[in-house]
């Protein structure tokens, strides 16, 4: 082990590389920020930094950016995130057939390619076979439906 204490930049470039495949296993932005101090240190001991300072530099650079730069990557990824319509959510708003009279008790919608079980949003209605209605929420397995009128009508079938 004499090439580490000839080449601790070396050490430290073994370290980040370590860090950063942890990083793709978690996505979590901690061991990147770990790995960028890990980086410094290298940096410092390239320059002749002594092993102190090479730790005082790399545990300040994962910091910094563990404060600064890793809250920002998390929201802008959540921001992301949370845009998308996938799942049960993405399903609202989006038109359904009406396979199976729907009422406030009971009935089945095909609803993106499967049938749904399915419940009118205002109690008082009641929608016959063949309607359009659209999704207007989504509860378990059940969607909560009105009627579709004909300018209404969306891009986003059920079928």
């Amino acid at each position: 082990m004499n090439w580490i204490g000839d080449s601790p930049w070396l050490a430290w470039l073994g370290v980040a590389l370590v860090l950063g495949a942890i990083e793709a296993a978690t996505v979590d932005f901690v061991f990147v920020m770990l790995a960028a101090g890990a980086l410094a240190s290298a940096v410092a001991a390239a320059m002749g930094a002594g092993f102190a300072l090479q730790i005082v530099v790399g545990v300040v650079v994962a910091v910094v950016l563990l404060l600064v730069v890793r809250p920002f990557l998390k929201r802008k990824f959540n921001e992301n995130y949370e845009a998308d319509t996938i799942g049960a959510r993405g399903l609202v708003g989006r038109t359904a057939y009406v396979l199976q009279t729907v009422t406030d008790t009971e009935g089945r919608v095909k609803l993106g390619g499967e049938t749904w079980s399915a419940r009118v949003a205002d109690a008082a209605d009641r929608i016959a076979p063949g309607e359009q209605v659209r999704v207007v929420s989504i509860q378990g397995a059940t969607a909560f439906v009105d009627r579709v009128s004909d300018q209404h009508v969306s891009d986003k079938t059920g079928e």
